[in-house]
């Protein structure tokens, strides 16, 4: 038979091994490219997108002060337009 310490031991490594696993997880999301712990400046940035199928989207991408609309698909990316990024105008003084 089985001993009541041996079943408590096996329950201490499994929440010990499980630990280390959300541990280990939240460690490896923390350190992905672009998700670094610095927190740094981005150059990009996705502004808008919409699906346009099961593979394909629409994205307004925002790079150096521009907007550029590209399609996205499985193995392509196409740039349809760009232009000068719009400058935003607080809420208060859009009524003025």
């Amino acid at each position: 038979m089985i001993g009541a310490g041996y079943i408590l031991q096996l329950i201490l490594m499994l929440a010990l091994v499980a630990g280390m696993a959300v541990g280990a997880l939240w460690l490896w999301r923390k350190a992905q490219p672009g998700l670094g712990f610095g927190g740094r400046q981005r150059y990009v940035k996705v502004v808008d997108a919409v699906p346009m199928g099961g593979t394909s989207r629409l994205a307004v991408v925002e790079f150096d002060e521009r907007h550029l609309l590209i399609a996205v698909s499985r193995g392509q990316i196409t740039l349809l337009a760009d232009g000068p990024a719009p400058l935003l105008v607080p809420a208060d003084d859009a009524d003025a």
